[in-house]
């Protein structure tokens, strides 16, 4: 365990952010409640344009962010339009999701790696890394189950899976141990809900919804978001537009149930966060 103190002011500004709304030509099927055609979208700077996994922050409205590599914890406020603060927790490797539960945040990187991080101070960290114990894998999913108290990881590509299933891993937050996860996922239901014949899932991020309890998995590669029940057990498919949502690598949700994704810039353009209001039918 160690504490990384950082003087003075930890702000930098490293975004500028503005509102703009964007709708698809192409209509694509959403998930009840939601229109993935219409999202709010929240542009940012250079800085985040690897931006990956993302956590809503109730308590001021900010996002909590991780960037690809960058071994630094982002605070974003959408509705501020300038001001993002950063910490600096690690070294730079490929950091794909992130949590908070009680205070603590745990951040994935791509080899199953958690690292788990707790503010002493507004300027200060305590962290601890816990290191995945098998070899030939690869991670981009993080989210919190409450009913098991275990935070889930869902292999993007692990060398136990076929084609046909994707396999996840639990995190113990108590005793800080891994074990195998509580469900594999179906790929081959997903491809037949996509009209595909086989496809390989490779899951980017998930999230549960908190008025439905549903995961909602996100996948980058395949653009396409999964709802499942907590069990795995494939219930949706949709796909995503690929103007909009053009490199989909994090999932959250406001206590309302507002959706928000973020996107890495792709190569083209800059990074965002699209904000997908849920909009309760009467």
């Amino acid at each position: 365990m160690k504490v990384i103190k950082q003087a003075g002011n930890c702000f930098c500004l490293i975004a500028v952010i503005f509102y703009i709304s964007c709708s698809s030509q192409t209509q694509f099927a959403s998930p009840k409640g939601y229109d993935l055609n219409k999202p709010v979208k929240v542009y940012l700077e250079a800085q985040l344009s690897e931006i990956s996994g993302i956590v809503y922050y109730p308590k001021d409205t900010g996002v909590f962010a991780i960037s690809d590599a960058t071994g630094s914890l982002y605070k974003i406020f959408p509705d501020k339009n300038a001001m993002v603060q950063k910490w600096k927790f690690g070294k730079n490797q490929d950091y794909e999701d992130l949590q908070l539960h009680d205070s603590i945040f745990y951040i994935l990187s791509s080899s199953g790696n958690i690292v788990s991080i707790k503010f002493v101070t507004a300027d200060s960290l305590q962290t601890s890394e816990y290191q995945f114990p098998q070899n030939k894998v690869e991670f981009e999913t993080l989210y919190f189950d409450s009913t098991l108290n275990k935070l889930i990881l869902i292999c993007k590509d692990c060398k136990e899976d076929k084609k046909k299933e994707v396999s996840t891993f639990a995190f113990d937050i108590l005793n800080h141990t891994y074990s195998d996860g509580p469900y594999k996922i179906d790929a081959d239901k997903i491809a037949a809900m996509l009209h595909e014949d086989k496809i390989k899932f490779k899951p980017s991020a998930a999230a549960i919804n908190p008025l439905t309890h549903e995961l909602f998995i996100l996948s980058s590669v395949n653009k396409a978001i999964v709802i499942a029940d907590k069990n795995g057990n494939v219930k949706e498919v949709d796909q995503l537009d690929p103007a909009l949502y053009k490199q989909p690598e994090g999932i959250a949700f406001t206590p309302k149930g507002d959706l928000l994704i973020s996107n890495e810039s792709s190569k083209e353009g800059s990074a965002d966060i699209l904000v997908i209001k849920f909009k309760k039918k009467a």
